[in-house]
């Protein structure tokens, strides 16, 4: 029986190879995934490592601290490097300032997007003569006044930057044009990722990024013969007795950053991984598909082989074998093809500017085993129940081949079952959209559905394909017999059209989902906004107030107004309150007031003391049991004292909400005033001309994004847009395998009936009408699943956004029309690009060796 079971696998390569060219797709997505994540991960982990070679303790900000007192804990004092560099142990001893600083190229376009670009010290010791050893100049020399700089070897190659260029920069608004003094080479995996570092001398650093005279960090350097844990035992006796900072060994910190590096690569290898497996539950049709009508067309093989002795085991054996060699070749196939996958992924990663850090492709042990198990179990699991058929066939049967069609009874119990199981489903779904808690029931709901719709399909596909009827006579006898041949065998039509469905059922859902947030944080976001633009750093980093005060002195601009995010806290809980120009906000932002205004806001906090006034929105304000004219007592970041009296309440969003107040109330409580958005207002309202002069008024700063209602709504839906289409790039993958599931089922129905063909070519059809015919077959088959597949869409988003719309007010349903469309003609497209080698085949097949054919 494995003799037989082989020679069956080699007579039939080429019915196969549509099923090893499916599983080899789902496994080399699997075995890509865990390649290219691995590969990531190890090489961000082993430049992280590198980047504390010269780090044995570190003493930092404890961000757990409870120190009585809301917003980010202080950073480090001068006394504090002083002590620590006259510790015993300590061979040297280096503050450090970092923050952002974006960096601008020769054409004026911001390096890295602004996202990985940062800026830090070059430490020249306690006199600034001395050299930084963790940044050795490959050119010049470190920077050592206000007006310098030194940038890394990597972003220099990138821009052509060198010693003596002025280039263009920013921090946090204002555009800097220092001097470069110097090229430095460095390990920081940040820069190696594609980012780019700038050094400053430490004054100039903590000018830009913190107060004179204090650090973000303080990295000792032990002296021969000290270990980590007996440098940080002595760094531990001289931290603050408040515990506002903590020290750590060296291995420490690169163990919790391997450990951050590896939870960030976890969600994306969890994503990839979920679509490789939707594409092998895609193929999993297609290889049931494949073995069912190898089963069949072997009728009388199997039979004669039950005749001659063979027992149900035995066949049904025989079946599995092929389906474990054909899965292990797959599984080999798709290894192989999924470490090319990881390699071009991170070459793909390279060319659009994210580079990684250098280092080895991973092919790790784990992952040939997973490869391995998932192609030879997916497809042995695919082949089990046409085995099980197989060995069902009696002896008998030898005498004909009629036992392989599906009776009408066991039809009607499979529709039957069909209906209830997708009945539940959406019963499951709908509840789902009630529920308290409905994601995992309305997730398994879906689940369960999917599963249904599939059992029901065969019922389902004589009505749908049944309507196309009217068109395809248009086309006279190829269009009759192709939908006469669409329905024939209604349970291959179903596993065919299946998984095309499934892959467009995820897609449509997605994009329903994706346009009815799209359309709610556009909503959200323009129709609060009376004003004419908003300006902001374009990575959403704090903003300098210097830039609300230049706006604002423009003859052009009537109004404006900082949004400025303050730490206060209430009641033991920290909170964020939103500090505006109360004077002037009304004219600037449209709230939908249930009681109270923004009157009174701009008053501050009454000359003799007291509350001053504030606003709050209505979720918050039922949360806390707040009513009109109650009072908050709130602790502000630099301890102080006070108190607010709710003068107005408002309904919030997403993007505006919770507690509203003046910014003369708390400015003088925050260790550093910056703004996360500056809203105006001009004279004349929204045009190129004055968007152009409020661009030139600061500099043309790259760094900075001055955006009008329009600008605000395209950034949102290029957002949206952009994750769509990663989704659709990764769903690609099982819209491929289905497309497969076509070719394998039109190519094996062609062959299946060669002396039909044979007699319809023998009777008049000519060679155009007999392509004409299978691919119009393979149209309708493509529709039908297409069809299908956008209903469900539409009723598993309109489902989700149900959910959504509990959390998110303004979320709609938006049915994208237009992209739906473009779905169908998608599936449109399938259809006929999967017909043509079937097609071509089926033409040219020999009259009178098909009518002998049996």
């Amino acid at each position: 029986m494995l003799r037989t079971a082989l020679r069956n696998v080699f007579a039939h390569k080429a019915r196969l190879l549509m099923t090893v060219l499916a599983v080899m797709l789902g496994v080399a997505f699997v075995s890509g995934t865990l390649v290219f994540t691995s590969t990531i991960s190890d090489a961000y982990t082993k430049s992280s490592e590198k980047g504390f070679d010269h780090v044995d303790v570190r003493l930092q900000p404890d961000d757990d601290a409870d120190e009585g007192r809301p917003g980010e804990p202080p950073p480090l004092t001068q006394d504090l490097l002083d002590e620590a560099a006259a510790l015993p142990g300590v061979k040297s001893a280096t503050g450090n300032v970092a923050g952002f600083a974006a960096l601008a190229d020769k054409d004026g376009d911001l390096v890295g997007d602004g996202w990985s670009t940062s800026g830090a010290n070059y430490y020249g010791g306690k006199d600034g003569k001395a050299a930084d050893p963790r940044y050795p100049m490959r050119d010049g020399r470190g920077p050592a006044g206000p007006n310098e700089i030194a940038i890394d070897a990597k972003t220099a190659e990138r821009t052509g930057y060198g010693v003596g260029d002025t280039p263009r920069m920013s921090v946090d608004g204002p555009v800097l044009e220092p001097t470069i003094t110097g090229v430095f080479t460095t390990d920081d995996g940040n820069v190696a990722a594609g980012g780019s570092l700038v050094l400053f001398d430490t004054k100039t650093a903590q000018d830009l990024f913190t107060e004179p005279g204090e650090y973000t960090e303080i990295d000792l350097a032990a002296a021969p013969g000290t270990s980590e844990k007996q440098l940080r035992a002595e760094a531990q006796k001289i931290l603050p007795a408040e515990a506002e900072a903590e020290a750590l060994t060296g291995t420490k910190l690169a163990d919790d950053q391997a450990r951050e590096i590896e939870q960030g690569m976890e969600g994306l290898r969890t994503g990839m991984l979920a679509f490789a497996g939707i594409a092998l539950f895609v193929g999993i049709f297609l290889i049931a598909n494949t073995f069912t009508m190898l089963v069949a067309q072997r009728t009388k093989e199997l039979a004669l082989l039950r005749a001659v002795g063979a027992s149900r085991r035995q066949v049904t054996r025989s079946v599995l074998f092929e389906a474990t060699a054909v899965g292990t070749v797959a599984a080999l196939a798709g290894l192989a093809a999924g470490t090319g996958i990881g390699a071009g992924l991170r070459s793909l990663m390279g060319a659009t500017g994210q580079t990684v850090p250098d280092g080895p492709l991973v092919v790790s042990p784990t992952t040939v085993i997973i490869s391995l198990a998932v192609g030879i179990v997916v497809t042995v699991l695919a082949a089990w129940l046409p085995a099980r058929r197989a060995a069902k066939i009696p002896p008998v049967a030898a005498m004909s081949s009629v036992h392989a069609r599906a009776s009408t009874r066991s039809l009607v119990v499979r529709n039957t079952i069909g209906a209830l199981i997708a009945g539940g489903g959406a019963l499951m779904v709908v509840a789902g959209t009630t529920a308290d808690d409905g994601k995992a029931l309305m997730g398994g709901g879906a689940a369960v559905l999917l599963i249904g719709i599939f059992v029901l399909t065969p019922l389902l596909s004589r009505p749908l394909i049944a309507l196309s009827a009217p068109l395809l006579r248009i086309f006279g006898v190829s269009g009759k017999l192709a939908r006469q041949n669409a329905v024939r065998n209604p349970r291959r039509t179903a596993a065919t059209a299946s998984a095309l469905m499934i892959g467009l059922t995820l897609i449509t859902g997605l994009t329903v989902i994706g346009a009815g947030i799209s359309h709610a944080i556009d909503k959200m976001a323009t129709d609060a906004m009376k004003a004419d633009y908003s300006v902001s750093m374009s990575n959403f980093t704090p903003l300098s107030p210097e830039v609300e005060k230049k706006l604002s002195g423009l003859d052009e601009v009537t109004a404006s107004s900082p949004l400025r995010s303050v730490p206060v806290a209430i009641g033991g809980d920290e909170e964020d309150l939103t500090a505006v120009r109360g004077d002037e906000v009304g004219q600037l932002l449209e709230l939908d007031f249930s009681a109270g205004s923004f009157d009174g806001l701009a008053e501050g906090v009454p000359a003799g003391g007291g509350a001053a006034k504030a606003i709050v929105d209505d979720d918050t304000a039922e949360d806390e049991g707040w009513k009109m004219g109650d009072t908050i007592e709130v602790t502000y970041q630099d301890g102080a004292k006070g108190a607010l009296t709710v003068s107005g309440l408002y309904q919030g969003n997403e993007m505006i909400k919770g507690i509203m107040l003046d910014t003369s109330v708390v400015d003088t409580h925050v260790d550093k005033i910056t703004d996360f958005e500056v809203w105006l207002k001009t004279d004349g309202g929204e045009s190129d001309a004055m968007k152009d002069r409020l661009e030139a008024a600061l500099g043309d700063n790259p760094a900075i994004a001055v955006m009008n209602e329009e600008d605000v709504s395209e950034m949102i839906a290029g957002l949206i847009n952009m994750m769509l289409n990663i989704l659709y790039a990764m769903l690609g993958m099982a819209v491929l395998v289905a497309v497969l599931g076509v070719i394998n089922t039109l190519a094996m129905s062609v062959f299946e009936r060669s002396q039909e063909i044979g007699m319809l070519r023998a009777i008049g059809l000519d060679r155009r009408a007999v392509k004409r015919m299978v691919r119009l077959e393979s149209l309708v088959i493509s529709l039908f699943g297409g069809v299908l597949g956008i209903g469900l869409g539409v009723f598993l988003g309109w489902a989700a956004g149900e959910l959504i719309s509990a959390s998110l007010d303004t979320y709609a349903l938006v049915l994208p029309w237009e992209r739906m469309g473009y779905f169908l003609l998608g599936a449109a497209l399938v259809g006929m690009l999967a017909a043509l080698w079937p097609a071509r085949r089926a033409s040219r097949l020999n009259m009178l060796a098909a009518i002998k054919s049996e």
